[in-house]
């Protein structure tokens, strides 16, 4: 368990350290875990190695890991209006 969560960070971190096309400001990662390809759910790449440890638990003999790396833009929010109150 403890060698395929190893695995994932170090594909994760090789992931990031390639250069991003332009345009794009981040690696975004879509994850899927479970016993088989079949019951994987998708799931944020933080909580990957929580589900790792859960298949395992489960006493399952394998555990299927998909991680896609995908570049990402981060959306800009639009600036937030304080309104003041005047006072006569």
């Amino acid at each position: 368990m403890d060698a395929i969560k190893l695995e994932i960070t170090k594909y994760v971190k090789r992931e990031r350290r390639k250069t991003l096309p332009l345009g794009t400001d981040f690696w975004d990662f879509s994850c899927q875990v479970g016993a088989d390809s079949g019951t994987a759910a998708k799931l944020p790449l933080a909580y990957v190695p929580k589900a790792v440890e859960a298949v395992a638990l489960a006493d399952q003999p394998e555990v299927y890991v998909e991680i896609l790396a995908s570049p990402g833009c981060r959306v800009q929010k639009a600036p937030r209006v304080i309104s003041q109150r005047r006072e006569s």
